[in-house]
């Protein structure tokens, strides 16, 4: 660290950029960090940086005052682009840059922008480019992605008392989601049960919609519950699939719905049967009762992060790989019966009491 900043000065910080994090389910992981850097910071002035999706999370969110948001496949592409960006961020004249993202390119642009301390792991050749750097080998070596970014900010003298997930809904958009669903028969005391059987990362990610749908049957006819069934743009087939399999009317509002439509659907769920993916974090940030199902990623790092989940996975040897298509027979989503997240879900349910369950 020598001739590198670790300890900031934090009287002098008045503007500060946050570069996100660039999927939806790692930037609601990255929240109580920015929570943390709004207590250390409470009269700075703070923006992120974001792509066009994970901008559309932080919106009303009360620990960033502005959001700048990048497009690299076109007003920001290659050099010229990252040019472009830089040259709008320098009109900014941000004090601090915390660069949350581990690539190159994401110290690139601040460092292009001239910020004058710019911190974040000293990673992927990028040692130049910070004048602050976090060496994580030195730390914990394994821990919640959660917990990471916040030893991030505590190697920095960045800390607080936050440790929750946050984001935020307006009452415009919960009335418009109660709304959606009113269209399909759905009123605001009836118990919703979301499934979410999608994952963007891969195909390795995702448990079977076949599965999917008899948990959701089983659910749906022993609580006495309305089923809506979420997705992105790229899943509305398995969502297809699962709606053609319930013997009740599923709500399917997959490919439907913009990331604010989605966060405020999804809040509004009683309950919450997930792969590992973006929706089931924001499931998690708003304390959404839910179990996940995971098979090639690594549950003891983005494992949902509250105390009203459950996590099926099957112990398998080659499990987490990581990969984003399974190589040989998918054997760690094959090994997760629907009888395992049955067994989860009336646990966790029966666990918290849940008050509007009506089991038959």
């Amino acid at each position: 660290m020598r001739g590198a900043v670790k300890k900031l000065r934090h009287d002098s910080i008045r503007k500060i950029l946050i570069r996100s994090v660039n999927w939806i389910g790692d930037a609601v992981m990255t929240t109580p960090a920015i929570s943390v850097i709004r207590e250390q910071f409470p009269q700075a002035e703070i923006t992120i940086l974001a792509n066009a999706l994970v901008s559309q999370l932080f919106l009303h969110h009360p620990g960033i005052d502005a959001i700048i948001t990048f497009d690299r496949q076109r007003k920001h592409h290659g050099i010229a682009g990252r040019l472009r960006l830089a040259a709008e961020l320098r009109k900014h004249a941000f004090d601090l840059a915390i660069i949350l993202p581990n690539s190159f390119d994401s110290a690139l642009v601040p460092w292009l922008a001239r910020v004058p301390t710019r911190i974040g792991k000293c990673s992927d050749g990028r040692t130049l480019l910070l004048n602050g750097r976090y060496n994580a080998t030195k730390g914990p070596t394994a821990c919640h992605e959660v917990e990471y970014y916040l030893n991030l900010m505590k190697y920095f003298g960045i800390n607080g008392s936050c440790r929750d997930l946050h984001l935020s809904i307006t009452s415009e958009e919960e009335s418009r989601a109660s709304a959606l669903l009113a269209e399909y028969g759905i009123r605001p005391d009836d118990f919703v049960l979301g499934i979410n059987p999608g994952a963007s990362y891969g195909s390795a990610k995702r448990w079977y919609p076949d599965r999917f749908a008899g948990v959701a049957r089983r659910l749906a006819y022993k609580w006495s519950v309305k089923v809506v069934i979420f997705g992105g743009p790229g899943e509305t087939e398995i969502a297809a699939d699962i709606e053609s399999r319930m013997e009740e009317t599923a709500v399917n509002v997959a490919g439907k719905t913009s990331v604010r439509e989605l966060m405020a659907l999804i809040k509004r769920c009683n309950f919450f049967i997930t792969n590992d993916s973006g929706p089931m974090h924001i499931a998690a940030a708003f304390d959404v009762p839910l179990v996940a199902i995971f098979g090639s990623t690594d549950h003891t790092g983005t494992s949902p992060y509250n105390s009203k989940s459950a996590v099926v996975r099957s112990n398998v040897g080659c499990a987490p790989c990581k990969l984003r298509e399974c190589p040989i027979d998918h054997r760690c989503m094959t090994t997760v019966t629907e009888e395992s997240v049955i067994f989860a879900a009336l646990g966790l349910a029966d666990k918290l009491k849940l008050p509007f369950i009506h089991q038959k």
